[in-house]
């Protein structure tokens, strides 16, 4: 985790894993162990305790904030006179690699579908709107990949506005870890959700753009956590992996699979240092002040402290 200048600090109220916890009152715990057996990764062991004290407090605010939400947006509808509408609430999960975005997304995303009005919730992961392989080659891009600039912004920001005005149906492309790669002519397919989740390493970032893909944003989470923590749980993804989707013969990756321990652990430490840090220091890390809550995580990927924005 990266120190807190004291303009950040003053932005954010505190609140140590107790004091958070408490704050989820009477919200019902709507997971059971085998749920998260499906949605966390292969690295990562979030208990049903971790829920109640760190995800059920999320829940209850977050559901709070869309209540909010639609009653400014019946306000609105009124003075224009025009029928009430409720525009899509979409929040974003920003930080590093390997801090555990995806878990968190899919676990959040779960407990909001499972709030008592039964709203509909969709997921996306920015990993879409990387330029497909072909493009960064050609831009001499490869070793960028995740760096702002990786990214076909410009179709970011028009999907995101597609939803927000409420089109029947905006289509994402999909991104295959496997290949690492773009799929060609598939896509996934969203239908005015109650809710977006859109999870991804940059999703806070400024840019050249008049509009900037943080505008659509209602809420943003970004999780923090101390550098030499990312890299040890970067390193046992890649180990992971290695034994197990590398294996895939169409793998991006599969070149890797036979490395003994010692050369997988070179080499991953090198993908760190050279890629994943400096995109971290220079590009992620300085959008976690735009976030609306910042969720730092301890060496056992548990919650350790909150930072609520004031405003």
């Amino acid at each position: 985790m990266g120190e807190y200048g004291s303009n950040e600090a003053a932005a954010y109220m505190a609140f140590d894993r107790t004091e958070w916890a408490a704050l989820r009152a009477n919200t019902p715990l709507t997971l059971s162990a085998r749920d998260l057996e499906i949605l966390r990764s292969v690295n990562e062991d979030v208990s049903l305790d971790e829920v109640v004290e760190a995800y059920l407090p999320l829940s209850r605010l977050l559901n709070l904030h869309v209540a909010a939400a639609r009653n400014l947006s019946s306000v609105k509808d009124a003075f224009l006179g025009r029928p009430a509408g409720h525009p899509p609430y979409i929040i974003a999960v920003a930080g590093s690699v390997a801090v555990g975005k995806s878990t968190f997304a899919r676990i959040l995303r779960t407990l909001i579908a499972r709030w008592p009005d039964r709203p509909k919730v969709e997921l996306i992961t920015t990993d879409g709107f990387l330029h497909p392989n072909v493009v960064l080659e050609k831009r001499g891009l490869m070793t960028r990949k995740g760096f702002p600039e990786s990214y076909d912004m410009r179709r970011m920001i028009h999907f995101l506005a597609d939803i927000k005005g409420g089109e029947t149906e905006v289509a994402a492309p999909i991104y295959s870890h496997i290949a690492y790669d773009i799929i060609p002519g598939e896509s996934q397919v969203i239908k005015q959700p109650d809710v977006l989740i859109f999870e991804g390493l940059n999703v806070l970032q400024s840019g050249a753009f008049p509009v900037l893909a943080s505008d659509f944003f209602d809420f943003a989470v970004y999780l923090d956590a101390a550098e030499s923590d990312i890299e040890t749980w970067f390193l046992e993804r890649f180990l992971l992996l290695q034994k197990t989707a590398f294996r895939d013969e169409g793998a991006f990756f599969n070149r890797y699979k036979d490395l003994s321990r010692e050369e997988a652990v070179a080499f991953a430490r090198n993908v760190w240092r050279t890629i994943n840090l400096p995109n971290l220091r220079e590009n992620i890390v300085p959008t976690r002040e735009r976030a609306s809550l910042i969720l730092t995580k301890r060496p056992d990927h548990t919650l350790g402290e909150v930072r609520l924005r004031r405003m």
